[in-house]
């Protein structure tokens, strides 16, 4: 992880606005607009709110026990476990099925688990992967890509989708059950743009074209 990069709230963000930096998609134009906007509005400064990473199953119990073992012993986390929300006939899944294991991760634990999930992919992120706010979501093949991980005959191999949050400060305030606003401002948004150039900066990542 860079030396930018600090820990707030438990969210992680930039420490300090470089006044330079050559992106590996973004034009030089477009970066400047983007670092002279967050030194001129701290409050604009996007944040990676949470990392989720989830490992599906489909319907079998035994595999979804060995994928709670997987993500508890990658995360440090107790994973929790996800339903089917309908009933799937073709692949023989039930509504109210558990199917998924999930773990949300923030701070620290989000830092030490994006570091190995991006030496996986060998710190290569498609254009694709980028969502129009700024969110971010990526495929891990197989659990035993990321460093310090050996296989286990006794558990196998599992694929992961990772997942982060990216939001400005400010956020927090619609999720409050008092406030009348029921969604933050477009321009309040994180922006893909920003997105690509924030987790350069923070995690040295490259972003190859669609």
């Amino acid at each position: 992880m860079s030396s930018l990069a600090v820990i707030r709230n438990g969210m992680i963000t930039l420490g300090e606005i470089p006044e330079h930096f050559t992106s590996s998609i973004l034009p030089q134009e477009v970066v400047k607009q983007i670092l002279e906007k967050w030194r001129n509005n701290p409050m604009l400064v996007p944040r990676i709110a949470k990392v989720t990473v989830n490992i599906s199953v489909g319907g079998s119990s035994e595999r979804l026990e060995k994928a709670v073992k997987v993500l508890r012993m990658l995360t440090g986390q107790e994973p929790s476990i996800r339903r089917a929300k309908q009933t799937i006939k073709e692949f023989g899944i039930s509504r109210g099925q558990p199917i998924a294991a999930v773990v949300t991760l923030r701070g620290a634990k989000a830092v030490e688990f994006l570091k190995k999930a991006f030496y996986a992919i060998n710190y290569t992120l498609k254009q694709s992967s980028f969502d129009p706010y700024g969110n971010v979501a990526f495929g891990i093949r197989e659990h035993i890509l990321l460093p310090g991980v050996k296989y286990d005959p006794e558990l196998g191999i599992f694929g992961m989708d990772v997942a982060l949050t990216l939001e400005r400060p400010g956020f927090r305030v619609m999720r409050r059950r008092r406030c009348k606003r029921l969604s933050i401002p477009k321009r309040h948004r994180v922006t893909p743009e920003e997105s690509m150039l924030m987790l350069e900066l923070l995690f040295g990542v490259r972003i190859v074209p669609k």
